[in-house]
């Protein structure tokens, strides 16, 4: 759905940004604090996160835990907050790389899984390598189509 990036971009660089000021847990405005589900959509939706938990759980584990301490939490913050500006950004299919580069930091950071924050970085430098690299070959192209079309 168009515009869902942008939401959930937005969210997750606020996020990022309670992660940067030292804050352990983040803090909802009161609009969203204040939604509700239904019982049977509420059920449905912590089954699929329960499963989903679990699936997780059989992949990561405790090791490399000094990478997913509190004390690296700035370096992991500020992965995030690029990775949600990125979300942000127009870019067909761009959302990708950086989905998964928060997905495998935030499952590092709940299983204290260090090689899951180290993979989810990794994915992080990736996701801003091809969007500079799809930046730059737009700005490219589209000075050329601008030049051209000024100069008829």
């Amino acid at each position: 759905m168009p515009g869902v990036g942008t939401v959930l971009g937005l969210g997750m660089a606020a996020l990022a940004a309670a992660m940067w000021r030292g804050h352990s847990s983040a803090c909802r405005p009161g609009r969203v604090a204040e939604l509700e589900l239904s019982r049977h959509w509420a059920q449905r939706m912590l089954g699929m996160l329960a499963s989903a938990y679990s699936m997780a759980g059989r992949f990561a584990r405790a090791r490399l835990s000094h990478l997913a301490s509190a004390d690296r939490r700035s370096w992991t913050a500020a992965a995030i907050g690029l990775m949600a500006v990125i979300v942000v950004l127009p870019i067909p299919f761009g959302n990708l790389l950086p989905a998964l580069a928060m997905m495998l930091i935030g499952l590092g950071l709940v299983f204290r899984d260090g090689v899951a924050v180290v993979f989810g970085l990794a994915m992080a430098g990736l996701a801003l390598f091809v969007t500079a690299g799809l930046m730059l070959m737009a700005w490219v192209w589209g000075s050329e189509w601008i030049l051209r079309w000024v100069s008829m």
